[in-house]
């Protein structure tokens, strides 16, 4: 990232934190429009725009998490897909788990 663009590197380090609380809340690519229809949660209700979530802070409409869930994946989606065994290198997820499982991934509330 740009050195001089505060912008553009908060935009991608609260769109990291997002992938990993989507996967620490059970949200996937797949179910992500369900999720952000029927949960009452509300940390996932924040993180899929239904509720204000401080997204204009970073110049994002407020659904802004759930269109990248929906394209890319929780983070676990996104580790499985281009490094751990759904990849040809097929790393173990390790302390890159969440710390949930044992690992060191966790993401600051929203």
């Amino acid at each position: 990232m740009r050195q001089d663009d505060a912008q553009w590197r908060d935009i991608v380090q609260w769109t990291v934190y997002a992938l990993i609380q989507a996967e620490e809340s059970g949200i996937t690519s797949k179910n992500v429009d369900e999720m952000k229809s029927t949960s009452e949660d509300p940390v996932v209700r924040r993180l899929l725009g239904v509720d204000e979530a401080g997204s204009t802070g970073l110049g994002l409409a407020n659904d802004w998490a759930h269109k990248v869930i929906k394209q890319v994946g929780n983070y676990g989606e996104v580790f499985e897909r281009n490094l751990g065994m759904g990849s040809a290198l097929k790393l173990p997820r390790g302390l890159n788990a969440s710390y949930l499982d044992g690992g060191l991934i966790y993401a600051p509330p929203l």
